[in-house]
């Protein structure tokens, strides 16, 4: 049988070059050394833990995944999605995917490439390949972890084998992923002693210590490294491994949050708009709260106490009874409907598990495929309560109540501050939504609640959501164009402000959009100010009701065309935060439509400018 020639680990605690050393000195021993007979020890399965991500919640638990799998003694290592390729996997054995879905069932932005050749184009098979899929997404869209769901499916007919089965979750991920990983680590420690009773059939070397004829390694020592077979994750040479600690951090999260208090709430629009946009300040001094401007801030609302109230009447409950919320343990009804449940609005699941047990066939007919379009109207303009008084007598427990209601989840708002501008505070630019169906008025869960109900200095709770894939260039000195209609202008304020701060030097042009220049142009004094002093180059205003045709960003981008162009030739950074469903769209569209015409590129060439940018991040999007 061919030998094994042991090698120094990459994450042995020696330099480079004294790794490449020692394994050129143990290739030069092994290569004329004879072969005698002994088991070897086996390899431990070499998994790839892959992430989708957008705001970083993937990514957070494929290392939490990945941390696990080594302490069970695999050879794991955590791998985003962003620029791999289905030729690259093709090379792997086993393969975990914890996969976003984001905007409309799409795949997260960075991932986009990859989804395209694995879910889109025809690529080889994967025969040799085993995998498992963690989809995430939220339940309020119909379009719930599609991606995942989609990579699940389109694996499975490349000829991969699942591991496990796929498991679907909700934005809150921790009951399912414990779920999940219990599954997979079965799943994989059959395939581990698989792998080994082969193992056990083979022969290998066995090697004697040779860490006392080794010389000293320097770094300085001419180095010429023999080829090295890496079969077997054996080696003959004693090294002492550091232990690695980290610090404990008392930054707060979702799960433990920082009850701020707000200490500045005004009004971006005037009294003539048709809809009201707030500016809201909070105070996070002593928090240990620390964010990075693109980060986002994560308000964990609760319900109206009115409505509440309703739903108590029309279930003839006193709010009293003592309800189970996983992960809280027992409360109070009221309580559970005012801070922990989803009341206000309705979603598929909602609807599907209230008429089944209620067999109202009004509802079960909505369920019907054909019916996707009313279903969607009836979702929009119902909550719980209209359930209740349309078709009553369907809840007759408590518990009921509790198992059909999805968790009441935080709200991120990208952040409108810097936090080398506006020390010890977080700014939030929220839009709120109001609107008035069967007879009631409704609006959403957190926008109508800090415009609404907390007055200021009351303290809401609050976490940080970081979105390391939305942040200013890393050079100073190259120029950024921003993108940001209605409340997308937030990150950019933030933007604006970090560069003024810290002296970057580089060129800012900034589109924004709204529907009325005299009543929806948001921080309009801030703008015309930066613009007055040269540290905003360019503001392109798209005020859509100002005129007798409506005016997009998209448009103002097409206008400034050759220059935009221009800027993307002296490496500009685009930025574009907001409306997934059309202004996204619209303006990739446009993007597109300016790199073919000013490039005079082909449309696949365009294609493939935009996605180089991209890769280079200078691409960027925050899109919900």
């Amino acid at each position: 049988m061919p030998s094994t020639i042991p090698f120094v680990p990459d994450d042995a605690p020696f330099s480079k070059e004294q790794r490449a050393w020692l394994n050129g000195f143990l290739a030069g021993i092994f290569s004329s050394a004879p072969a005698p007979a002994a088991i070897a020890k086996p390899e431990p399965l070499k998994i790839a833990v892959f992430y989708a991500s957008q705001t970083g919640t993937a990514e957070g638990l494929a290392r939490k995944l990945t941390k696990e799998l080594k302490s069970k003694g695999y050879n794991a290592s955590a791998i985003s999605l962003e620029a791999y390729t289905s030729a690259s996997l093709a090379a792997e054995h086993y393969a975990i995917f914890i996969a976003s879905t984001y905007g409309q069932g799409d795949a997260p932005d960075a991932v986009q490439p990859f989804y395209e050749q694995v879910c889109v184009e025809h690529f080889p098979r994967y025969e040799s390949l085993h995998y498992a899929v963690f989809a995430l997404g939220d339940r309020h869209y119909e379009t719930f972890c599609k991606f995942g769901i989609d990579l699940d499916n389109k694996l499975a007919s490349l000829g991969a084998s699942r591991i496990c089965g796929r498991v679907e979750s909700d934005v809150d991920v921790d009951a399912p992923f414990t779920r999940w990983k219990e599954g997979l680590f079965a799943r994989l420690e059959s395939l581990a002693a698989a792998s080994r009773s082969e193992s056990s059939a083979l022969c290998a070397v066995t090697t004697e210590p040779v860490a006392s004829a080794l010389p000293a390694a320097r770094s300085e020592v001419p180095v010429t490294v023999a080829p090295r077979v890496q079969v077997a994750v054996a080696s003959s040479v004693a090294v002492a491994v550091p232990t690695l600690t980290h610090a404990a951090t008392t930054m707060p999260s979702r799960d433990n949050p920082f009850f701020a208090p707000l200490i500045e709430k005004r009004s971006l629009t005037q009294n003539g708009s048709s809809k009201l946009t707030l500016h809201l300040t909070w105070s996070i001094a002593d928090s240990g709260i620390k964010y990075e401007a693109g980060d986002a801030c994560g308000i964990i609302p609760h319900n109206d106490p009115a409505l509440v109230e309703d739903i108590l009447k029309a279930l003839r409950f006193t709010g009293q009874e003592q309800v189970e919320i996983p992960k809280t343990g027992t409360v109070p009804l009221e309580e559970a409907l005012r801070h922990h449940l989803v009341i206000s609005k309705l979603s598929r699941k909602m609807i599907e598990r209230y008429a089944t047990a209620g067999q109202c066939k009004t509802l079960l007919g909505l369920l019907a495929p054909e019916q996707q379009t009313f279903l969607e109207k009836y979702v929009y303009e119902r909550g719980l309560i209209d359930l209740l008084e349309e078709c009553p007598g369907v809840i007759h427990s408590t518990a009921d109540l509790v198992a059909m209601l999805p968790k009441l989840t935080p709200r991120l708002y990208s952040i409108s501050s810097s936090p080398a501008t506006h020390m010890g505070e977080v700014h939030t630019t929220i839009a709120i939504v109001r609107y008035r169906s069967l007879n009631r008025e409704r609006g959403g869960v957190c926008s109508t609640l800090v415009a609404d109900r907390v007055p200021i200095g009351e303290r809401v709770p609050i976490y940080i959501q970081p979105n390391k894939k939305f942040r200013l260039p890393k050079n100073p000195d190259a120029p950024v164009i921003m993108i940001g209609p209605g409340t997308g202008i937030a990150p950019f304020r933030a933007f604006l402000h970090e560069r003024r701060a810290t002296g970057a030097k580089g060129r800012n042009w900034l589109f924004f959009g709204e529907r009325n220049s005299a009543n929806d142009f948001l921080y309009r004094e801030e703008l015309e100010g930066m613009v007055a002093n040269g540290h905003l180059t360019h503001l392109d205003t798209a005020f859509s009701r100002d005129q007798e045709h409506k005016v997009y960003v998209q448009d103002r981008m097409l206008e400034r065309a050759p220059q935009f162009w221009a800027w993307l030739q002296e490496s500009a950074a685009v930025y574009v935060c907001g409306d997934a469903s059309r202004m996204a769209k619209d303006v990739d569209t446009t993007l597109h439509a300016i790199v073919e015409k000013q490039g005079g590129m082909s449309h696949d060439s365009a294609r493939e400018y935009v996605r180089q940018l991209k890769d280079e991040h200078r691409y960027h999007r925050d899109v919900y």
